[in-house]
């Protein structure tokens, strides 16, 4: 508390400071004490933002506060689990609290409710049609939400339906985020042949999904289906975990070397929205293996990699 302050508080009446102390009557208490949450959560904020921790000093230059402010929202929140101390360094870190936070947040997560606009918008704008697909546990890839675009040819609706993720843009990225063993394991089951261009030898899928992990998106031309080419890019939760793909496929005569670039960037913009909605900060992924989102700086290579020879029968 500052002196000021503290000379405005000695100067109260007893029954002013009586009002003050239940909240009552007080002008700009509601705002003061808005100030408090705000201040606590950025102070949070910033704590998530830290190399695993962070001083009373560090954090004091970072939101612009007194380091007596920092020191008393710190000492509130490690009551409550929110933050702790290392007891060697000093420094703060988040808490298991924050954990349980997470925990409680994550399980009401609609993710279909919450990638559909991104998703409506994304068929709008690519005239294409759209799906948002997830890995079902065992070893294929299942579509939870499907919207057709204002394209001319209908395409087969593929909601609910397990589909072997070798063959399609979307579960190769999905693939490309499981570890090597999970990887084999499915590639053991078989890796059916559904059109001349499907990858069934264990070595070459390994090799896609190294280029996949690289650049940070996968396609897929006629390889499920010889009429049929998609993009796909992942998807992201608030750990950095790859949880689904968002997908761009259409008629193999429009979904070219041409277009695909654009279909990229566009389901690059809307898998990174849906990311940030479910906490997703832009950091590196959690582990080394994880698909990386696309970044701005990787569109030429983008560019780039999407060649003719993709296209050539």
């Amino acid at each position: 508390m500052s002196s000021e302050q503290a000379r405005g508080r000695a100067a109260q009446s007893p029954d002013e400071g009586h009002e003050h102390a239940n909240g009552a009557g007080a002008p700009g208490a509601d705002d003061a004490a808005v100030r408090s949450v705000d201040r606590a959560a950025a102070l949070l904020v910033c704590l998530s933002d830290a190399d695993g921790s962070a001083s009373v000093t560090d954090l004091s230059h970072s939101l612009d506060l007194h380091k007596s402010t920092v020191s008393r929202l710190l000492s509130t929140l490690e009551r409550r689990g929110l933050v702790e101390q290392d007891l060697e360094s000093g420094h703060f870190r988040l808490g298991v609290g924050i954990i349980r936070l997470a925990q409680s947040a994550e399980r009401t997560l609609n993710l279909r409710a919450i990638a559909l606009p991104e998703m409506e918008a994304l068929a709008k704008v690519t005239h294409e049609t759209v799906s948002l697909e997830v890995f079902d546990g065992v070893a294929a890839s299942v579509a939870i939400c499907q919207i057709d675009g204002p394209n001319l040819t209908p395409m087969p609706d593929i909601t609910g339906r397990p589909i072997a993720m070798h063959a399609i843009a979307s579960g190769k990225v999905l693939l490309a985020s499981l570890p090597e063993r999970t990887v084999l394991s499915i590639a053991r089951r078989g890796l059916v042949r559904y059109t001349a261009r499907t990858i069934t030898d264990p070595r070459a899928l390994l090799e896609e999904l190294a280029t996949i992990r690289r650049r940070g998106y996968a396609v897929a031309i006629g390889e499920w289906d010889e009429r049929l080419s998609a993009a796909a890019v992942p998807v992201c939760d608030a750990r950095g975990s790859v949880i689904a793909t968002v997908v761009v496929w259409g008629a193999s005569a429009r979904v070219n070397a041409t277009q695909l670039p654009d279909l990229i960037t566009a389901a690059r913009d809307a898998a990174r929205g849906i990311s940030h909605k479910l906490g997703w900060s832009g950091a590196a992924q959690r582990r080394t293996g994880i698909v990386p989102v696309l970044k701005d700086e990787d569109e030429d290579e983008q560019e780039h990699e999407v060649s003719d020879d993709e296209f050539v029968s």
